[in-house]
């Protein structure tokens, strides 16, 4: 019982520390545990060809998408809203979400969440101990500036890229599957896949 009562405070007091050094809300914290977290790639439409909007992460020191944790009283679809809200600027309703055709339109005794471009597992450093993330990641389309400013304490660095721009990116300011999952999206998910109101799905 004793040992127990030491893991709990190690645990509380970990978790506190990285609230207190503004470090993401990190759920899992034991050596080698995951937590969910999700990510929004947004595309500009309103331009002679489509843009890819990534902003400088502000730990990391290179260009991501936007997203993060999914919390305890959330699904990945409420978190992905919240987080595109604090770091974009972009209310998820003034958003299109990109869906293949050939998908799921209904499922009984469920609440359907759209379809992600991928689920992918990979490490997050600088933990001080083996930490991944599972990062369900969705496409949107927007076709104006957001209406709001980003959150406080957000990257106010947000840069639009076409995709030769993109390719440019030296490799010590992106993070490589960034690149590769926002080339696919302009590739692949944004001309072929339909742009679906995210009001069809709820939050």
């Amino acid at each position: 019982m004793q040992q127990f009562e030491v893991f709990l405070s190690t645990y509380r007091c970990r978790n506190l520390l990285e609230a207190y050094n503004g470090k993401m809300a990190h759920i899992h914290t034991g050596d080698g545990q995951h937590d969910l977290t999700v990510s929004g790639f947004v595309v500009r439409s309103d331009f002679d060809e489509p843009k890819l909007i990534l902003h400088m992460h502000k730990k990391l020191g290179k260009y991501v998408q936007f997203g993060g944790h999914v919390e305890l009283n959330e699904n990945p679809w409420q978190a992905v809203a919240h987080e595109l809200k604090e770091e974009s600027g972009y209310d998820i309703a003034d958003l299109k979400v990109l869906q293949p055709a050939d998908r799921l339109s209904r499922l009984s005794g469920t609440i359907l969440h759209p379809q992600p471009v991928c689920v992918n597992t990979h490490d997050f450093p600088g933990m001080g101990y083996k930490h991944s993330h599972i990062d369900v990641l969705f496409g949107f389309v927007a076709d104006r500036e957001p209406k709001s400013a980003v959150g406080e304490g957000e990257s106010a660095e947000i840069v639009l890229f076409t995709r030769q721009e993109l390719i440019d990116v030296p490799a010590d300011q992106i993070i490589e599957n960034v690149r590769e999952i926002g080339l696919h999206i302009l590739d692949v998910c944004y001309p072929n896949w339909e742009q679906t109101a995210t009001s069809d799905f709820i939050l």
